[in-house]
């Protein structure tokens, strides 16, 4: 799993790519506090590697809880800034700093 961060410097806006190895996976999705925990709206495109791969422009100065949603299922990334305790989710969700 892998985060990437463009900070623009035209605008407060970073590109924050996210890719996650899911080769057996049929449907990959990142959600967040960005997107309103909506998986429709931040489809991952697959690779041809197994790879699921999606770029989200971020206001920068924030910070953002999020998951992948992998065929269903909620993932946390390994390579989160953090990690925040979700009391509705029972879980911990992973936190991306801009």
């Amino acid at each position: 799993m892998a985060i990437k961060k463009q900070f623009l410097k035209s605008k407060p806006v970073c590109k924050v790519t996210f890719s996650i190895p899911a080769e057996d996976a049929k449907k990959v999705s990142v959600v967040g506090s960005f997107n309103d925990w909506n998986a429709k709206k931040a489809p991952l495109k697959k690779l041809k590697n197994g790879t699921f791969k999606g770029t989200v422009d971020l206001e920068s100065g924030n910070s953002y809880e999020f998951k992948y949603v992998v065929d269903g299922v909620y993932v946390n990334d390994d390579a989160a800034d953090a990690y925040a305790w979700n009391d509705f989710a029972g879980a911990e969700n992973g936190v991306i700093n801009l």
